[in-house]
């Protein structure tokens, strides 16, 4: 019995020299200023997207990828892949849009979080399927590049194709970790 009474002194001191976690009073502020940085992120990632679209798009037609089913598989992959992602970043940002900054701090953050939730469910279903919808269409690709192509280009392309896929990959992992950062920070 004397042991218990022991521990349970140790517990209550312990939990008398916690610090007091105080939430600050711009909390719902810095909730808004975060959203607000996310959406922008969210655009700038867009217009990148939208930017390499044009450009496979305009590929396409320059070499007449429909006279060549793979080809044109693997380009309608690739395009297809990007136009997904443009299209749930585009309802993403919509969907923030419509949160009513004016209702209780209490019920905002509830609803950012569930918006969050929600983009962290996209991020590791739907994100991956199209990832790997790039790579596959690219990989399709690279066969005809090689037999159309001289050598040096050839590896160019397959080089700056490879480095692309990373970067796109590192910045896609980035804008998830931040996102689940935000959660993390609401929920707790």
């Amino acid at each position: 019995m004397r042991k218990k009474m022991i521990n349970f002194d140790d517990l209550k001191s312990q939990w008398k020299m916690q610090l007091n976690i105080t939430v600050p009073h711009n909390g719902a502020e810095l909730i808004v200023e975060k959203t607000d940085l996310l959406k922008k992120k969210q655009r700038i990632t867009n217009i990148v997207l939208g930017i390499t679209t044009v450009v496979l798009v305009g590929f396409f037609f320059y070499i007449a990828a429909y006279n060549n089913v793979t080809v044109a598989l693997a380009l309608g992959l690739m395009i297809g892949s990007l136009l997904t992602r443009i299209i749930i970043e585009r309802f993403s940002i919509e969907k923030l849009k419509q949160v009513n900054l004016s209702v209780k701090a209490s019920k905002f953050k509830n609803i950012i979080t569930n918006y969050y939730k929600q983009r962290i469910k996209t991020h590791y279903i739907i994100t991956p399927i199209v990832f790997a919808s790039y790579i596959v269409g690219f990989a399709l690709l690279l066969p005809f590049f090689k037999e159309g192509l001289s050598v040096g280009f050839y590896y160019y392309i397959l080089v700056s194709g490879f480095v692309f896929l990373i970067v796109m990959g590192i910045f896609i992992r980035k804008q998830v970790l931040n996102e689940i950062n935000l959660l993390k920070q609401l929920q707790s």
